[in-house]
């Protein structure tokens, strides 16, 4: 068997598969199914400092090779998360990244720093969510609010700590690297791809919210490119993710650039993909002789 194992930011992994955030909760239903602890990570339900009831229903809706998501960061807040979830999850033998997200930097901050004296191994911060402070624009928009608020959450943790990208900018490597000079240890993509559906019979948009994030496998190519260029552009360790479905997709995207990959919207349709995808992983790379997963990271050769 290949090694699969890969190092983040100094944080040994026994394989480069993680269920992304808010497709895998906090780990428990997905326990009833296999053991977590063959999982290289997982990254948590995206928390917020306070408890959060989401967005109103209908909040999901299918979409050809994919689907639309709306849920608006439900979630019970940072200090249930660390009283109960993290406990359940530290008994596993796996690697957790905890999610976190909030509506300013001060408020991503705060999150944070509750996080500081706990045993979770890295913090993912999501820039994808809205500033209030700054007219409702998403921090991953702009070099300038992506940089800001990477650097309030630098200073509230000694953490390891993950950036997730936003999609929905003209150039995610110059995002990439202010955050990277902001302080971030890695940065992890893509989040989702913003989207539409409506109701031709009602005339209404299918989501409440009107609009929502995109993934699936139909979001997998702008995920690679954008892997691709994030890799090019940073020194630091880059997570990929977006449509992950395969072996032969993480492979794809580790060879892009990604030094670990987190899978998705694929759990909804077959909970056992994340285990599925390290064999797959595994044989692939067994196949061809390859002794370390390792040896693969960033080898695309560019025409």
């Amino acid at each position: 068997m290949a090694d699969l194992s890969v190092n983040i930011c100094g944080v040994d992994f026994k394989n480069p598969v993680i269920p992304a955030s808010g497709v895998f909760g906090y780990g428990r239903e997905y326990e009833e199914l296999f053991p977590l602890n063959k999982l290289g990570g997982i990254a948590t339900k995206g928390t917020t400092l306070n408890l959060r009831k989401g967005n109103l229903s209908p909040r999901i809706a299918e979409t050809p090779s994919g689907m639309l998501n709306s849920v608006g960061l439900q979630n019970p807040g940072i200090d249930h998360f660390i009283d109960t979830d993290l406990p359940y999850l530290l008994t596993k033998n796996l690697l957790i990244l905890a999610n976190i997200a909030g509506s300013t930097p001060d408020e991503c901050a705060e999150t944070a720093a509750k996080l500081d004296g706990t045993d979770v191994h890295m913090i993912e911060l999501n820039i994808s969510c809205p500033n209030v402070k700054q007219g409702g624009a998403a921090f991953g928009t702009s070099c300038e609010m992506a940089a800001e608020v990477t650097k309030k959450v630098r200073a509230a943790t000694k953490k390891p700590l993950v950036v997730k990208l936003s999609p929905n900018v003209t150039s995610i490597a110059e995002i990439a690297k202010a955050v990277e000079s902001a302080g971030a240890d890695a940065v992890s993509l893509i989040n989702t791809l913003l989207g539409m559906r409506i109701d031709i019979n009602t005339g209404r948009p299918i989501l409440k919210n009107n609009v929502g994030g995109l993934s699936g496998p139909a979001v997998f190519p702008v995920a690679v490119r954008m892997v691709w260029q994030v890799a090019n552009a940073v020194k630091i360790p880059v997570i990929g993710m977006g449509g992950v479905s395969s072996g032969r997709d993480a492979i794809e995207l580790m060879i892009a650039g990604a030094s670990a990959v987190q899978v998705g919207a694929a759990i909804f349709t077959d909970p056992y993909a994340p285990v599925k995808i390290i064999d797959e992983m595994n044989e692939f790379l067994d196949n061809k002789g390859i002794k370390s997963v390792r040896d693969i990271i960033g080898t695309v050769k560019p025409w």
